[in-house]
């Protein structure tokens, strides 16, 4: 398999008045193709950094990441919308559900934003609600849904688009334990039927188990990857 996502040398450096805050200390990482991959490791550690990094979201001190062979570092902001519109999608703890929107028009947004047709809006919008278990819920609006429901309605929104990529921080934060066990076994489901690679931040060692490829992260730099038992660095 090919690489997806290549990281090298990245490092992330926050200024804090006068000091400087180092968050990525060099991350070298490729991500293949139909990966389901987690990162992990304590808070401060650099995951959700990196995620951001990747997703085009910030921006790197140093270093060189490309998505599907492109550089992200070299792109500008509009190049970097439609990479994200293209090829990435989001999951966040948040849910970011538009709260006036019901769960189909919050799918349909992104493709609105893609200038997808109406119709093929709609039937694409109802079509991955249904894979995520929301039919007959199309109509509902957030308040009317559980957390569990609403993080399914932010799955389905950053599947619409048909990304090779979803990016997922912390997805299982705000689930009770029935609701993220369905989540991870959803996203599972999705990753083995579509071949959408995953990369999903958390602390969940529920998430970590049924991850294929498992990424620790400590102070800014990635201390073990291992997939299927195997070691590949650390």
């Amino acid at each position: 398999m090919s690489a997806i996502i290549q990281c090298r040398g990245v490092e992330k450096i926050y200024h804090q008045g006068s000091v400087d805050v180092p968050a990525l200390r060099g991350i070298d990482l490729d991500i293949e193709h139909g990966d389901f991959a987690t990162l992990s490791g304590p808070s401060g550690s650099g995951k959700t950094t990196l995620l951001s990094l990747i997703g085009g979201l910030d921006r790197p001190t140093a270093g060189e990441i490309k998505v599907d062979g492109e550089s992200v570092v070299k792109m500008d902001k509009n190049r970097l919308a439609d990479l994200r519109l293209h090829k990435i999608g989001f999951v966040f703890q948040t849910y970011s559900l538009i709260p006036v929107l019901s769960a189909v028009e919050n799918v349909e947004f992104i493709l609105r934003l893609l200038s997808v047709p109406q119709r093929e809006r709609d039937m694409r919008a109802k079509e991955v609600l249904r894979e995520v278990g929301l039919e007959g819920l199309e109509k509902r609006r957030p308040s009317r849904l559980s957390g569990g429901q609403q993080q399914r309605v932010a799955v389905a929104r950053a599947l619409g688009p048909k990304p090779a990529i979803v990016l997922a921080d912390e997805p299982t934060a705000n689930l009770d334990s029935k609701n993220a066990e369905e989540l991870i076994a959803l996203m599972a489901h999705l990753n083995a039927t579509s071949g959408i690679t995953f990369l999903i931040a958390t602390h969940d060692s529920r998430v970590i188990a049924h991850s294929r490829r498992r990424i620790e992260m400590i102070d800014g730099r990635i201390t073990a990857d291992e997939r299927q038992g195997a070691v590949i660095a650390a």
